[in-house]
């Protein structure tokens, strides 16, 4: 925890997980004016981006509105870490939309460090007088509270194993998990609802199920060099993974047919050669998918390679969830993700057939090097489903689904508006062996109701943890919208604490909500509803 020797801190907002939400509601809570400690399990910030390894997902509006003003400005620190640093060609460097890896899934696929650098750049003013206080390898083990109010939290130091009490007026749940919904009390549901609890299309039609969950992922970076030999060592378990074949995937884990997740018919989709599938859309490679560094945009003989991110089927982690399970058996899921990875690698790099009928690509090397870690995989695993809190609203299929909404022009419109966000329904396979769950959504809002617990007062969600059914995590799970949301958290309980009202006092009251929404507007930088031209488009 950087040094510091202190067993107990007290400050005005005490935000828990230093992922995009986290690091959001921070820099939202710090610019109105209070005083925050952020708390950080890692050693890096920023979640999604960074220790998960994640290039963003993100929709086709991106570079002109749906988002925030600061994560615009987050998109361009990693472009001017870019400009500042590498030796760039000038068609690169003048490229006022620069892509670094030139993926296909973003418009800005980076480096974990590059995203952690501009996380770091937007929050420096603020540490510097010590407004804002960031102390990473803790985690939390309690939470104090009395009646319907969260007092202070405890922590454990990683490093030295010692706690730290931290006491705070508001209290947000950043965590990946939604750890601070369990250890408070606060009510909260897991897995996936029913069609009978939710009314939602794609609920499943029986019992609510809580430990089908999406998978999770243990990503990794990998460059290539033809002609050298970068094998692993043989992986514990490689065999059971390479063996593995579930009844829902129409071949082994370890393979290159997997299914369309909008179709899910079979496809064909490996490293280096095309995807073939019935609907012709898979016209690029799985290197090219999540690709965060392009060699080809500096000068020539600087790098000898591009460096893709692997955060594919293959390595999706689907034997059982890490929420509702014993530690150990959390502690089991985690561990198989992480062979998973490797034997991933390793069969790529041993086995996997190539187009020239040989089988094999013993030249990709993992960069441990670019994901911080000695393991070689990503610092932490990458999680798309959390615990959720029971909210004021929820938001349903029926709000933002294309499907649920027959004859409608777009999305539910709520007048308690605090943020934007535009992602398909993509749920991956689950926990419960269910294949993908991807459909249409149209552009949608954030509404305050969702970020609201029904009992607690004073803690707030400020991740994926918000007032979202598991359908619809699906859409409100990517990394703008989880910026969204973190900074609407923050922004709340630093006005809230600024103006002496409780949270809920301001959706309560149409004068106050319109004041909050002006703020955020025109002090933050927020927008509220999405333009005509995008409103009803699918995506």
């Amino acid at each position: 925890m950087g040094g510091f020797n202190i067993r107990e801190l007290k400050t005005d907002i005490l935000i828990a997980g230093g992922g995009l939400g986290g690091c959001a509601a921070a820099l939202a809570a710090c610019r109105l004016g209070r005083r925050v400690i952020l708390t950080e399990e890692s050693d890096w910030i920023g979640g999604q981006l960074t220790a998960q390894a994640v290039p963003p997902d993100e929709h086709p509006w991106i570079e002109s509105v749906g988002c925030t003003a600061s994560y615009r400005r987050l998109r361009e620190e990693v472009r001017a870490f870019y400009r500042r640093g590498y030796p760039l060609l000038p068609a690169a460097r003048e490229n006022t939309r620069l892509n670094p890896g030139g993926g296909r899934v973003s418009r800005l696929c980076a480096e974990p460090r590059a995203y952690l650098a501009a996380i770091e750049m937007l929050l420096a003013p603020w540490r510097a007088g010590g407004q804002l206080v960031v102390l990473t390898g803790c985690y939390p083990v309690k939470v104090e509270r009395a009646g319907d109010r969260v007092n202070a939290v405890e922590f454990i130091d990683i490093d030295s194993g010692e706690s730290l009490v931290i006491g705070a007026d508001a209290i947000l749940d950043a965590t990946e998990l939604g750890d601070l919904l369990e250890l408070g009390g606060v009510e909260y549901i897991i897995g996936a609802e029913s069609q009978s609890q939710t009314g939602e299309l794609h609920a499943l039609p029986g019992a609510p199920d809580p430990l089908d969950q999406q998978a999770i992922t243990w990503c990794f970076a990998m460059d290539y060099f033809p002609g050298q030999d970068h094998t692993l060592p043989r992986p514990t378990g490689y065999d059971f993974w390479r063996t593995l074949k579930l009844d829902f995937w129409p071949g082994p884990q370890l393979g290159w047919n997997d299914v369309h997740p909008h179709t899910l018919q079979t496809r064909y989709k490996a490293v280096f050669d095309k995807g073939v599938s019935p609907d012709g859309r898979d016209d690029f490679t799985f290197w090219l998918y999540r690709r965060i560094f392009c060699a080809e945009y500096y000068l020539s003989g600087c790098y000898p390679s591009d460096i893709t991110l692997v955060n594919w089927p293959a390595n999706d982690y689907w034997l059982g969830p890490l929420v509702g399970v014993s530690p150990e058996e959390k502690k089991r899921h985690l561990e198989g993700a992480r062979q998973l990875s490797l034997a991933l690698l390793y069969w790529m790099q041993t086995e996997a057939p190539r187009p020239d009928g040989g089988q094999g690509y013993p030249g990709l090397r993992l960069r441990g090097d670019v994901t911080g870690t000695l393991h070689g995989l990503a610092k932490s695993v990458y999680v798309r489903e959390s615990r959720r809190i029971q909210a004021e609203m929820t938001v349903c299929e029926q709000h933002v689904g294309v499907q649920a909404r027959p004859g409608a022009q777009g999305a539910e419109l709520f007048a308690d508006s605090v943020g934007l966000g535009s992602y398909r329904i993509d749920l991956h396979p689950s926990t419960a062996r269910r294949n993908y769950v991807d459909v249409s959504s149209y552009p949608f809002q954030v509404p305050m109701g969702a970020l609201l617990p029904v009992r607690v007062e004073n803690l707030l969600p400020a991740c994926k943890n918000l007032g979202v059914t598991h359908i619809t995590n699906g859409c409100y799970r990517l990394h703008p919208v989880e910026w969204n949301i973190g900074e609407a958290a923050g922004a709340l309980a630093a006005w809230c604490q600024n103006q002496g009202l409780a949270h809920r006092q301001v959706r309560s009251n149409p004068s106050r909500l319109a004041e909050f929404q002006s703020m955020l507007v025109n002090t933050l930088g927020f927008e509220l509803a999405w333009p005509d031209y995008a409103r009803g488009v699918p995506r």
